[in-house]
């Protein structure tokens, strides 16, 4: 990633000497003589690192006022001080309030790479380390071997390594940031910030505030906006249709010349972002009805993406549940708890109108709330005590109890719709996939379609176990 350094002293020759090491060694420069500059300069560019004279000549602040504004306005951006008649004093007072490290003039060039190649590697540390801590108990990896999933990693690898803008549809709890999140991680910019904006959720008199910041003054520090705080990263537009029309008017402009002003300020500030945009809604519906700007819409779907409904991929539902049974033991400390087939069969025929984000919350609940065994032994978590609405749809063997009416027919008869249910339900289990039925319940792929066609299993009843629902009109 490329490092703009700027250089804030009030004589020419050491500023043109500093532009010369910095340049010869790769960084991109700017220069300042006085605190009016630095300000602007710090403001509008952001750079990864400041030099700092401590005493500059006719400028309304010194260098340590100057410090103190830099960190209030952005800590994570490393001072390095110099001066020519410092004491051991001034040298420690800046590193008391939060200079990175202190040189005199004349410094050794070697010297000055190597303090700023430490100093840029620690801010990268640090912010890679907040990063971790903001995304701690929300990564989660695209699951599953469905031939959507397939297709949505494979497009997902296509576009990462591109600067390209993503919109991602589709419907609420899906996955859509997960997908967001994977993009950022496979491209060019995984070493930098990725800030989400939730428009759902923010009032609309604050969204241009937080989206664009607050210009500040002398006296008041500016605050950085989320486009800022993304520079070199990936902005997420979470829910985007819910931004106010007002704003996306603003955004427009911000994305077709990456820069903007904050709110209060005149001074241009210029990002290099990537935007990711998600939507649950029909953003050409949001357009037809005057909700949505055509033109915003037009520089956010670039590379428009499509996270499928959980009811559209049943096959991957053992696999996730799974992984979050596994993972909510693991933060909450208890015991991982198995999914008996029943079970499997009745969260794989299940709508799931809260998609991935319902499954979650109900393997939660299910790790802590399902009864144990008899002997206080943690058991397989069996379809009986899964919530009512789950089991509803179900196949009815999976509803079976020793009570249930099979036990009150003649042997042939219980045992065709034993035979019935059994096979529905594995049938289900892998997709309506005949030769992999057939090999998990030990018979040969033709005796098992003449079984299926014995018990009246009809060619419905294996496409409905295809899309993940079993027909309830037999047996």
């Amino acid at each position: 990633m490329e490092h703009e350094i700027l250089i804030v002293d009030d004589e020419p020759d050491i500023r043109f000497l500093l532009e010369g090491i910095l340049e010869d060694d790769g960084y991109v420069t700017c220069s300042a003589a006085n605190s009016d500059e630095a300000l602007r300069a710090f403001r509008q560019n952001r750079p990864s690192l400041v030099i700092l004279d401590i005493w500059l000549q006719n400028s309304k602040l010194d260098g340590m006022a100057l410090l103190r504004l830099f960190r209030e306005e952005n800590p994570d951006i490393p001072v390095l001080m110099i001066s020519g008649h410092g004491t051991i004093e001034t040298a420690v007072s800046s590193l008391h309030q939060g200079a990175y490290d202190f040189l005199e003039k004349p410094f050794q060039s070697d010297r000055l790479l190597v303090v700023i190649q430490r100093a840029l590697e620690a801010a990268r540390l640090r912010k890679e380390n907040a990063e971790l801590r903001l995304r701690a108990g929300e990564e989660r990896p695209l699951m599953g071997n469905s031939s959507v999933v397939g297709a949505l990693r494979n497009q997902i690898s296509r576009v990462a390594p591109t600067n390209s803008r993503v919109l991602i549809s589709g419907p609420a709890g899906a996955g859509k940031e997960v997908a967001a999140r994977m993009i950022h991680a496979q491209s060019k910019r995984a070493e930098g910030p990725f800030i989400v904006l939730n428009c759902a959720t923010l009032a609309p008199s604050h969204f241009e505030e937080e989206l664009f910041g607050v210009e500040g003054s002398k006296e008041k520090p500016a605050r950085r906006g989320l486009l800022e705080r993304a520079h070199k990263g990936t902005l997420l537009l979470d829910e985007v249709a819910d931004m106010p029309l007002e704003t996306q008017g603003k955004i427009v402009r911000a994305l077709q010349v990456n820069t903007f002003e904050r709110v209060g300020g005149t001074q241009s500030v210029k990002v290099d972002v990537r935007v990711i945009a998600t939507t649950s809604r029909d953003l050409q519906v949001e357009i037809a009805g005057r909700r949505f700007r055509e033109d915003l819409y037009y520089r956010l779907a670039v590379v428009p993406l499509a996270v499928p409904a959980l009811a559209e991929r049943p096959e991957d539902i053992p696999a996730l549940a799974r992984y979050f049974l596994e993972s909510c033991a693991k933060s909450s400390g208890l015991p991982v708890r198995m999914l008996s087939v029943d079970a499997l069969a009745c969260l794989q025929t299940y709508e799931w109108p809260g998609n991935i984000r319902e499954l979650r919350n109900l393997m939660e609940r299910m790790l802590i709330m399902a009864p144990n065994g008899s002997n206080g032994q943690q058991e397989a978590i069996r379809a009986e005590m899964l919530p009512e609405m789950v089991r509803q749809g179900a196949p009815s063997m999976t509803q079976l109890t020793s009570e249930a009416d099979v036990m009150s027919l003649p042997l042939r008869e219980a045992r065709d719709q034993f035979e019935t249910q059994y096979l529905q339900v594995q049938l289900m289990r892998f997709g309506g996939n005949i030769s992999k039925t057939a090999n998990f319940v030990c018979m040969e792929r033709s005796a098992l379609h003449r079984k299926l066609k014995q018990l009246g299993v009809t060619q419905e009843d294996r496409t409905y176990a295809q899309a993940g629902r079993i027909s309830q009109d037999k047996g």
